[in-house]
């Protein structure tokens, strides 16, 4: 009777091997959706920069708003017979400077 109660752990513990240890798994198939959760984020991230560059790109296909808009932003370009004002923040002259060390 003994050797019968040994067989049949040894049977357990063998059947039980591939799905605690082996290719498909528990921990494999925990690990892999870890790395889809990963992705899908990911994923989700990339499909918003995505569609900001689609909107981007059709506003700039359709009018000539987006691309004063751009050019106003980034170059600093102004209209002719248009006046250009520069308003500084006073705050930052306020601030103290510390000393140079001598």
């Amino acid at each position: 009777m003994k050797i019968l109660r040994y067989i049949f752990v040894l049977l357990i513990v063998l059947l039980l091997y591939p799905l605690l240890l082996g290719k498909g798994s528990w921990l494999r198939v925990w690990n892999i959706n870890q790395q889809v959760k990963q992705q899908e984020a990911q994923n989700a991230l990339d499909k918003q920069r995505n569609d900001t560059l689609k909107a981007e790109v059709r506003d700039l296909k359709k009018g000539n708003d987006a691309v004063e808009e751009r050019a106003r932003s980034e170059l600093g370009m102004i209209k002719a017979n248009e006046e250009f004002y520069q308003v500084i923040d006073s705050s930052i002259f306020n601030q103290p400077t510390k000393p140079e060390p001598d």
